[in-house]
């Protein structure tokens, strides 16, 4: 058996996560708390009752996706289920770092608060988004951006797996380009409900700042204890400056997960934990076309950890003899029905956002 853990990002969040956690795990409460003071807003009301619109913002969502990911995390990892890969998508390999000895887990829930705060910043600078391409090659779609020669306004943001892409712009641009795809018969695209255009040249002051951000916090990067695969190059990294300077490019640097998910079936990953709210990761793991014998558990909640504790001690990994606290009826999630940076897995589920 070999396992990699998975963290998501942006999108796969929702009013409640984490609701479950909060009441069994002092570490969660303690990153809770982190969150709260970094961005001068009370981060638990916020997580658990919204309002989502304010979730939504990168300077509060970013930091409580980490907390509620790395909660997850914690228990996941006192169960004595262990990692052989360990990475995250854009935002979740923040989280990564984290979960890997590479910074301490609330000095993830720190460098989350700073980048979400400059991005947010700079989007409102800017009128732009991102765009989902589907049915449509990374090929076709680099070759697309090049005939019509706007790359200061538009750029391959996101290869997520074979036939989805995400694109970054403004607005504008991102409508005449869908209007080529789609005008064309050629795919479908999906305008995403997020607050800016991520992974684009419009964050390149965001990027400067957290960078200067960075250095000046004293934030001292450490070599991972688990395998760390990265977003930018697909591969390990062992390097720790070179961790560092790829966690800053990251906001202007596109993300190759269909890449990092070739790299895990390569090095033999039979086994998938998505640790995090959401269940965007998995779908994609799906959508790149590991084995069916693969198997996927979602740790989303105290629920998801039973099976994958479960699960593990049927192979003799683990002993599988705690029962864990499932909440009240009244605490459950309520779906997040407008996240945005939501990734698309399935065509169908894109129908009425369809780019027209």
């Amino acid at each position: 058996m070999k396992t990699a853990f998975l963290f998501p990002g942006q999108g796969s969040q929702e009013v409640g996560m984490g609701h479950d956690l909060f009441q069994r795990s002092p570490e969660f409460k303690s990153l809770i708390r982190c969150a709260s003071d970094y961005t001068h807003e009370d981060c638990e009301k916020l997580c658990f009752h919204g309002p989502e619109k304010k979730l939504f913002k990168a300077r509060f969502l970013q930091p409580i996706l980490v907390a509620v990911s790395l909660g997850y995390f914690q228990c996941v990892k006192e169960q004595g289920i262990r990692a052989d890969v360990v990475l995250g998508h854009s935002l979740g390999e923040i989280t990564s770092l984290g979960a890997c000895g590479t910074v301490t887990q609330e000095e993830a829930v720190a460098i989350a608060a700073k980048r979400g705060e400059l991005m947010d910043e700079a989007a409102s600078q800017c009128d732009g988004t991102m765009m989902a391409i589907l049915s449509f090659s990374a090929e076709k779609v680099h070759d697309l951006l090049g005939e019509i020669n706007a790359a200061d306004r538009i750029v391959f943001a996101n290869d997520n797996a074979p036939n989805q892409v995400i694109v970054s712009g403004d607005n504008a641009t991102l409508k005449k380009f869908s209007e080529l795809i789609v005008h064309g018969k050629q795919g479908s695209c999906a305008m995403l409900q997020i607050a800016g255009p991520w992974h684009s040249p419009f964050m390149q002051k965001a990027q400067m700042r957290f960078e200067q951000w960075v250095g000046a916090a004293g934030i001292v990067f450490k070599k991972p204890e688990l395998t760390l695969i990265l977003n930018a190059t697909a591969t390990e990294e062992k390097d720790t400056e070179k961790i560092k300077q790829r966690i800053i490019g990251q906001l202007t640097h596109p993300v190759f997960w269909r890449q990092s998910m070739e790299e895990l079936k390569t090095r033999g990953i039979d086994t998938v934990l998505e640790i995090g709210p959401g269940r965007v990761l998995s779908g994609l793991v799906r959508a790149n076309k590991f084995p069916r014998d693969t198997v996927i558990y979602n740790i989303n909640n105290l629920r998801g950890l039973q099976r994958a504790v479960d699960g593990f001690a049927k192979t003799g990994s683990v002993s599988g003899a705690t029962t864990f606290i499932q909440p009240a009826a009244g605490n459950t999630c309520q779906a997040a029905k407008k996240a945005i940076y939501r990734l698309p897995v399935q065509s169908d589920d894109l129908q009425a956002r369809r780019a027209r």
